[in-house]
């Protein structure tokens, strides 16, 4: 007869069998991750209004059929070449405006980043996070004190920082100097010699981090925060962010939580292949994409891929997330704002396009990555004070660089050879 502590050890081990299966399924790309963040399903529909999201949401062939419809009707008016031309050429204006206007007051902070994308983390960073079992709630952040260097959220942080630095030292627009090296630069009169001295000390932002992520398109810092307050307890990590808005990158610096030391932000159009990135190719763990390439023209956008893929390190991550084909902010708009094909104007002047899942693959497979995840994530948002209901689609997805790259992006039909 087996004993009691053999029945509870075999418990324990079909537990962990079926969490270890769970894993193994997670990232098959034809299946959404089992994460909080996903698992409200709808089953009683005279219940719909009691959460303000349902996730996993099927649709009927006739919504399918009517969604098309209504993307058909809206679509059928264009606007003007003149205009169209005018939207592209003054993108950044458009945003700086946007910025201006809402400042970071618009879009919540994604604290479902960790959940959703847990790659963002180091391996064994992301294996503590896990154990510690951070809910939502401990990871909202608190702009006026909770998340200030002042109220001690950077006290690990700062404990790498003077062990690796010196307590002596200060960073500089992401290089790090002692006290002596900044006054000799600051009491430099020519000031041009900045750079070479620069170069001596780092050769460039996060150069000595063994993990770098880098976020395109940061707008007001709604990611870049959340990602900093578990960065600034992983020592050897650092986040590059960018923005081609000016507004948008002068919020995040502004920002009580930003600090070099961990992130450089810099202003970068992405579709402007001549532009240096402020680091070299291939040394990005991470990027992270999450409602950016919509913004970009759909000529526009396999170039940006390309690009953003040439930054990846062997073996690097780039997460993807957004909008999908007939997702309720497609169909709410009227004619007369369709630039082309399921592309778009804002009544702000700012632009959006929703995607396919196959566009999706199709983008990051020419250029030389390889599918982990690649799914349509449709939910039902609810306005339970207005009692209606709205149905979201997203495309959210991952895409890894092979160790070894044979593909050239630019060169689809052919193969680089083994060097």
């Amino acid at each position: 007869m087996w004993s009691l502590n053999t029945t509870n050890f075999i418990t324990r081990l079909s537990a962990l069998c079926l969490r270890k299966n769970k894993m193994q399924r997670r990232h098959q790309s034809n299946r959404r991750p089992t994460v909080p963040l996903g698992s409200r399903i709808l089953t009683d529909p005279s219940k719909v209004f009691e959460h303000n999201m349902w996730d996993h949401m099927q649709w009927s062939q006739e919504e399918e059929e009517n969604a098309k419809k209504k993307a058909t009707e809206n679509s059928l008016v264009k606007v003007q070449l003149d205009d169209q031309d005018k939207y592209e050429r003054e993108a950044s204006k458009y945003w700086n405006e946007f910025y201006k206007t809402h400042k970071n007051n618009f879009f919540k902070d994604r604290n479902w980043l960790f959940l959703e994308f847990p790659e963002i983390l180091p391996e064994k960073r992301r294996q503590e996070f896990k154990t510690e079992k951070i809910s939502l709630e401990h990871t909202k952040i608190n702009n006026d004190n909770s998340f200030s260097l002042k109220n001690g959220m950077f006290e690990e942080g700062e404990k790498y920082w003077e062990k690796n630095y010196g307590s002596g030292s200060i960073a500089v627009q992401g290089y790090v100097y002692n006290k002596n090296e900044v006054k000799a630069l600051t009491d430099n009169p020519q000031g041009k010699n900045c750079g070479e001295e620069l170069g001596k000390v780092e050769s460039f932002p996060g150069c000595d981090a063994t993990y770098r992520i880098f976020e395109v398109g940061c707008g007001a810092g709604n990611s870049v925060f959340p990602i900093l307050k578990v960065l600034c307890n992983t020592p050897g990590t650092f986040l590059y962010c960018c923005d081609f808005a000016s507004g948008a990158v002068e919020l995040v610096k502004s920002h009580s939580s930003y600090n070099s030391a961990w992130c450089s932000a810099f202003v970068h159009d992405v579709c402007d292949d001549a532009l240096p990135y402020p680091f070299p190719d291939e040394i990005l763990d991470v990027i992270l994409l999450v409602f950016v390439l919509s913004t970009i023209h759909p000529d526009r956008m396999q170039g940006v891929v390309n690009r953003l893929a040439k930054l990846l390190k062997p073996g690097g991550m780039l997460l993807f997330r957004d909008y999908g084909r007939y997702d309720t902010a497609q169909l709410r708009f009227k004619e007369g704002h369709c630039l082309s094909e399921n592309f778009y104007v804002r009544g702000d002047g700012t632009r959006v396009y929703f995607f396919t899942k196959d566009e999706v693959w199709n983008m990051f497979t020419v250029a030389g990555l390889t599918e982990v995840q690649n799914l349509v994530d449709r939910r039902l948002q609810v306005n339970r004070k207005k009692k209606v209901k709205m149905q979201r689609v997203w495309i959210q997805s991952k895409f890894q660089k092979p160790l070894l790259s044979l593909h050239n992006p630019e060169e689809s039909t052919k193969r680089r050879p083994c060097k």
